[in-house]
């Protein structure tokens, strides 16, 4: 099966150059690459057009919802796969997630890989450290013990790689614009998912990466811009903890598609009050 991988990049070309090459080597099939370039003042251009790697250009940092947008306008299968620049992906990834996808019998689905990454480099679904950086990135201790490290197939994913059908990507316009630099847009983008009937959000074990964790948002220019969690909660009228908990189910052990209401309870209805509460203090501070 060929995919249509997804890659918005800001000046990350060591990292780039990690991601496109654990592609190369640790995927069973050909795919269709297709990179944003975010200002590109790294030499990332270059490198590209040596590899013969599609790719388009801006010269300013649109962040990681627009440049994904226009990557996407480059692919050519009906398979997208969104991906951060910073993640190796691990062997045999692309053949795991085909078996998923061949399970399923209509376009209705969200899944992702699970991240391996180092404490303290962002949120991992596995804490393991082959090096926080990609001067001290130890790919050999990696391979040599990915498959040892423990996880399961987990519920309610809203993390990247992630693999959407272009006929969703295309009906909810991709990811949205207003939480660039890219805080919350994966779980506003799972939201958007949700309104048009997705209940299959899975991540999926076996698909693994290494991630070095968000290496772009931790960057100083994106973080003074830190409001997506505030967007989301204007947007949805519930916060993105509360969606994330009782709708998603994140990180609990997959057992099927979710339910269409999320279980009523007193912790439920807590933190619903809680959360309204935000948002119409939110929303009438702005009158």
């Amino acid at each position: 099966m060929k995919f249509s991988i997804i890659l918005p990049s800001w000046n990350n070309l060591k990292y780039l150059m990690i991601c496109l090459d654990s592609i190369k080597k640790n995927s069973r099939y050909e795919h269709d690459i297709n990179v944003h370039l975010n200002e590109g003042s790294d030499g990332s251009p270059d490198y590209l057009k040596k590899n013969n790697i599609k790719f388009n250009h801006s010269i300013e940092n649109l962040g990681l919802c627009q440049g994904a947008n226009s990557a996407a306008s480059l692919a050519e299968t009906d398979y997208f796969i969104y991906t951060h620049d910073d993640m190796y992906f691990l062997p045999n990834w692309d053949f795991f997630l085909a078996e998923e996808v061949n399970k399923i019998k209509n376009n209705l689905y969200y899944l992702s890989g699970t991240m391996i990454g180092p404490i303290g480099c962002g949120l991992q679904n596995i804490n393991f450290d082959c090096g926080k950086t990609a001067d001290e990135f130890n790919e050999n201790k990696l391979l040599s013990n990915y498959q040892g490290v423990k996880y399961f197939d987990h519920q309610g994913t809203h993390w990247a790689p992630h693999l959407i059908h272009k006929s969703l990507w295309n009906k909810i316009g991709g990811f949205s614009k207003e939480f660039d630099p890219g805080f919350a847009s994966d779980v506003d983008l799972n939201m958007k998912l949700w309104k048009e009937g997705v209940r299959i959000f899975k991540g999926i074990n076996n698909f693994r990466v290494y991630h070095f964790g968000s290496i772009s948002l931790r960057k100083k220019k994106a973080l003074k811009r830190n409001k997506g969690n505030r967007f989301f909660l204007q947007k949805w009228s519930i916060s993105s903890e509360l969606f994330i908990k009782f709708y998603m189910k994140s990180n609990t052990l997959y057992d099927g598609p979710l339910n269409t209401k999320p279980k009523i309870n007193i912790k439920y209805l807590t933190e619903f009050f809680i959360c309204k509460i935000k948002y119409f203090l939110l929303k009438f501070s702005k009158l």
